[in-house]
């Protein structure tokens, strides 16, 4: 494994000052009982802030919409118990150095684990699951402004309880991503359309809606793919052009840096080229970005949850793309969900005591 150190220089953007290019991916661990945050989770989050993480991104925690969550267990970014676990989490975190951002989230129609119901239908853009399956109801107007407005207010909580910068998830076939995928979003009215920019107004209303809460300085990063849990194959831009259209306004209303979620980050997004989403999103919009997908370990995440375990793997390429500039930050999932010291162990080149992943860690709070 070649030498990590470009990976250890600081970065700054904004008010967001990290101490090395190395972002904890947001990964659900179900660990917050009705949605509270406990000390167990703040010491998580602790370790990895003490073992040389430059950015934590948290787990998803849902905003303030009544089917916003598929599961209970699952933390909430709402009511005063939770805010008071997250108020702990930031506070452990900063304690130990760490730089953190809660990742806010709305699952929009995705069935719930473990049979668990809300007590509303569940939100969603046309009332489908995935192209073709119904699930929930299509949001009404209403639904849609005080979805906008529960992002919002999220934003404004993380701000106040001091946490560095907050993300948005609008990736994998989630809300966000539902109104953003030709497939699940069929409404004819100004969050619908044939293209793009059309399904983007969505999104571009709720960062609008976070920036006018959070004010110009506070940093927004929003998380993106072209895949979705729904179909691993789905893209929703076919060409850079489509790719800048669809990130371009985004950036207009208010998002600061691309979290770019690939399967595998070394696989090109278009023929022609090899830049990865991260490195075409960067030189599209001149934004940071950060480029995650399967790094540090062999295999691939969505096989990890099948029962697939796996092994420290090379950072040969991903440094290879880092030197070029391709992306500025790099998000690291499965080696820090065992392995909390994953960052030390590379910056110091302890590479043989890197850990495996198996699935049995998803098990317990390491």
């Amino acid at each position: 494994m070649s030498n990590a150190a470009p990976l250890f220089q600081p970065f700054a953007f904004k008010g967001l000052k990290l101490a090395n290019r190395i972002v904890m991916a947001p990964m659900t661990r179900f660990f917050s009982p009705g949605g509270v945050p406990t000390p167990a989770v703040s010491e998580y989050y602790r370790k990895r802030a003490a073992a040389a993480v430059g950015l934590i991104v948290s787990e998803g925690t849902v905003v303030q919409r009544p089917a916003a969550t598929n599961d209970a267990n699952i933390p909430r970014f709402w009511g005063d118990d939770a805010l008071a676990g997250w108020q702990d989490v930031i506070n452990t975190v900063h304690s130990a150095g760490g730089v953190m951002a809660p990742q806010l989230w709305h699952v929009g129609a995705v069935p719930p684990r473990n049979d668990w119901q809300p007590p509303m239908p569940w939100d969603s853009p046309s009332g489908l699951a995935k192209p073709g399956k119904p699930w929930g109801e299509p949001m009404t107007d209403a639904a849609i402004a005080d979805t906008i407005a529960a992002f919002a207010k999220a934003a404004g909580a993380a701000k106040r309880l001091g946490f560095d910068c907050i993300e948005l998830h609008g990736a994998h076939g989630y809300l966000i991503d539902q109104f953003f995928w030709s497939g699940t979003n069929l409404r004819t009215d100004q969050y619908g359309g044939s293209d793009l920019v059309a399904r983007g107004r969505f999104a571009a209303d709720i960062l609008k809606a976070v920036r006018f809460e959070v004010g110009p300085d506070y940093p927004v990063i929003i998380r993106l793919s072209q895949w979705k849990q729904q179909d691993y194959k789905a893209r929703l831009a076919q060409t850079p052009d489509e790719m800048a259209a669809w990130l371009q306004p985004l950036a207009d209303a208010g998002a600061d840096i691309f979290h770019c979620s690939q399967r595998r980050f070394w696989e090109p997004e278009f023929d022609g080229s090899d830049l990865n989403f991260a490195g075409w999103a960067k030189k599209l919009t001149g934004r940071p970005t950060i480029t995650v997908g399967s790094v540090g370990l062999s295999g691939e995440f969505i096989a990890s949850f099948g029962g697939e375990s796996s092994k420290p793997a090379s950072l040969d390429e991903l440094l290879r793309r880092f030197d070029r500039g391709d992306f500025d930050l790099v998000a690291v999932g499965r080696a820090l969900i065992s392995d909390p010291d994953w960052a030390l162990k590379v910056r110091d080149e302890r590479t043989t005591e890197l850990s495996d992943f198996s699935p049995a860690a998803l098990g317990s709070l390491v």
